[in-house]
């Protein structure tokens, strides 16, 4: 970067800047990885040579410590995908059953916005359509980090809730389907081609916080790709230019992940994972009522400790399911 004329061409120097970056994310791990099992090796010795209690009580919390860090770097050089790296556009929309899906694609909404604190990501709310009574009927999250979509892509497919409906005046036991489709943040250029004649583009007043000035003027967008049928929104910002450009962004995002969901499907001489959002399609089933149990239908991975997994305790799910796509 310090050659002469590599800040000439504006375009090039950041995409080898990107680049840098995503390299030195992989490597940096693996050198710290290194210097830690110097380390050990060398209070090895010391114990060795001096049993006390202290010295071993050291070790043992050392070789734990280093023991965590190898398996996290384990399960990232798995994450091999181009975009593995990227942040990642998290949608979730609720299917049908009115209220109650609603209700229950807020209540996914906040899971994942709970496992995003926990992983240390940070979140931007690109799109949110609230529910007439309760819940949201959509939203889109751009959840900013390190692998963000290498560890969401895991999530993609409908979700089916079982519980006790706190909407029927009887109580009465209900089955709700809500869907989560994940996508990596691309360029325009990056994604698939998108042509002006291919798409309906719809403006709309925000909705929600946001300010006066958000709500009073027509700056949010809506896209529709005619030949897929795929609908983005962006109301995060003020100018509609701004959420247009965010929404060609997630466009392109979507297409791209389609397009490798049908590769792989076709290869796997599989379905494709997302389906309808309804009875039959689901990937993971969170039942509340009348006994207590998450399982993932992939994997069969479960749980019974159903407040945790709401709460955001989802990356044993998110590890099971991409370590049993490894495999």
């Amino acid at each position: 970067m310090g050659a002469d004329g590599f800040w000439a061409n504006q375009d090039s120097a950041q995409t080898t800047v990107s680049e840098l970056k995503r390299v030195k994310v992989k490597l940096d791990p693996m050198t710290k990885l290194e210097a830690r099992l110097d380390d050990l090796e060398l209070l090895t010795q010391l114990v060795d040579e001096d049993q006390s209690p202290g010295n071993v009580a050291e070790l043992r919390g050392q070789v734990e410590s280093v023991d965590g860090d190898m398996k996290s770097l384990e399960f990232q050089v798995m994450l091999d995908g181009e975009y593995d790296l990227r942040n990642a556009y998290l949608s979730v929309q609720a299917g049908a059953g009115g209220t109650e899906s609603c209700d229950w694609a807020a209540m996914l909404l906040r899971m994942y916005a709970r496992w995003a604190e926990r992983s240390g990501y940070t979140l931007e709310v690109i799109d949110r359509q609230d529910g007439e009574e309760a819940g949201i009927k959509s939203a889109t999250l751009l959840v900013k980090g390190d692998w963000a979509y290498g560890y969401l892509r895991a999530e993609a497919g409908t979700h089916r809730l079982v519980r006790l409906s706190p909407f029927d005046s009887q109580n009465r036991r209900q089955t709700s389907f809500a869907g989560v489709d994940v996508s990596p943040e691309m360029d325009e250029t990056e994604g698939m081609e998108i042509r002006a004649e291919d798409l309906r583009v719809d403006t709309y007043r925000s909705g929600g916080a946001g300010g006066q000035h958000v709500n009073k003027t027509d700056s949010a967008i809506r896209l529709t790709h005619l030949p897929t049928g795929l609908v983005v929104s962006c109301q995060s910002e003020r100018s509609q230019h701004k959420n247009r450009h965010t929404a060609m962004k997630m466009l392109a995002a979507k297409l791209f992940a389609r397009a490798e969901a049908e590769r792989e499907a076709e290869l796997a001489g599989l379905a494709g994972e997302k389906g309808d959002i309804g009875w039959g399609h689901q990937i993971r089933s969170y039942v509340l009522h009348p006994y207590q149990m998450v399982k993932d239908h992939r994997t069969d991975h479960e749980t019974g400790n159903t407040g945790a997994v709401l709460d955001g305790d989802i990356q044993p799910f998110i590890e099971t399911y991409l370590r049993s796509r490894r495999s």
